[in-house]
């Protein structure tokens, strides 16, 4: 379903349930059904675990390629398909340390900094609790910071992200 279908879509949502997927799609319980959790596939930790270093060698991740494909391939084979995959976990081996959680759910901007963590709160796409506009939050990441902007969703249609943050994601 692409995005401006899925526009008129929403109003039809009553009661929990929303019926605007094609009939192959499950609206209500229809029995078990299964999926696949991967965990930690963590793209260059066996190189640094075989060598020792556990802060360094995150630069080979070949075996952990390998890896993640044969699993996908063989759960690719599976019959009957299962429902979903989910990956949790550690996706690369890298130390960089935690600046920022990004977070949502209080549907308003909010945010503070505790022990240098900032944890940053955007409001809702959707129903707005505060007096913020519908809207996203835009996170530029380089090597010596974050920066993050909310924008109203007009906002980002009507004139796209800011020059400053731009600049900040051209190579140097």
């Amino acid at each position: 379903m692409s995005a401006a279908e899925a526009g008129g879509v929403f109003h039809r949502a009553r009661g929990r349930t929303l019926d605007a997927f094609p009939e192959e799609q499950e609206k209500e319980w229809k029995g078990p059904f299964y999926f696949i959790q991967g965990a930690d596939p963590q793209f260059g930790l066996m190189k640094s675990w075989s060598t020792g270093d556990c802060d360094n060698g995150e630069d080979e991740w070949g075996q952990e390629i390998r890896l993640t494909e044969q699993a996908i391939q063989a759960i690719n084979k599976l019959n009957p398909k299962p429902r979903f995959f989910v990956l949790c976990g550690d996706l690369i081996h890298a130390m960089p340390g935690i600046k920022a959680v990004f977070t949502g759910h209080y549907h308003r901007n909010a945010g503070g900094t505790y022990r240098n963590l900032d944890v940053v709160v955007s409001s809702a796409i959707g129903c707005q609790l505060g007096k913020d506009t519908h809207g996203v939050r835009v996170v530029v990441v380089t090597a010596e910071k974050i920066i993050h902007r909310y924008y109203s969703l007009d906002e980002l249609s009507e004139r796209g992200i800011e020059g400053d943050l731009m600049d900040l994601m051209k190579e140097k």
